[in-house]
């Protein structure tokens, strides 16, 4: 075969693929769900803290909404509420002894 068919076949489909990349990009950045996504000047308000699998079917996930946690549970029919309104677990120092065990005449 000739080699000028070859390129002309790798030139057409690197368009292609090119033109795919570009497409994909414009839709993301002025598609549909592009205003659900905050801007650069805007502080995040939701985030997902942990996700935890509980089986093959069902998730844990812990979210932050401003300064309120939700642990929600995920399955494959429903999704269900399990806790709600609490804040983040207070800052443990650690002391220079140890990895935060308590010392003797302390309680655990």
């Amino acid at each position: 075969m000739d080699f000028e068919l070859y390129f002309r076949f790798l030139l057409a489909l690197a368009a292609v693929i090119g033109l795919i990349l570009a497409l994909a990009w414009a839709l993301r950045r002025f598609g549909p769900g592009a205003r659900l996504l905050p801007n650069g000047s805007s502080p995040r308000r939701l985030s997902i803290q942990e996700i935890a699998s509980v089986d093959g079917r069902r998730r844990l996930i812990l979210l932050r909404r401003d300064q309120t946690e939700y642990l929600v549970l995920l399955g494959p029919t429903q999704d269900l509420l399990i806790d709600k309104g609490f804040g983040p677990p207070p800052e443990r120092s650690v002391e220079p002894g140890g990895l935060g065990a308590p010392t003797r005449g302390q309680k655990p």
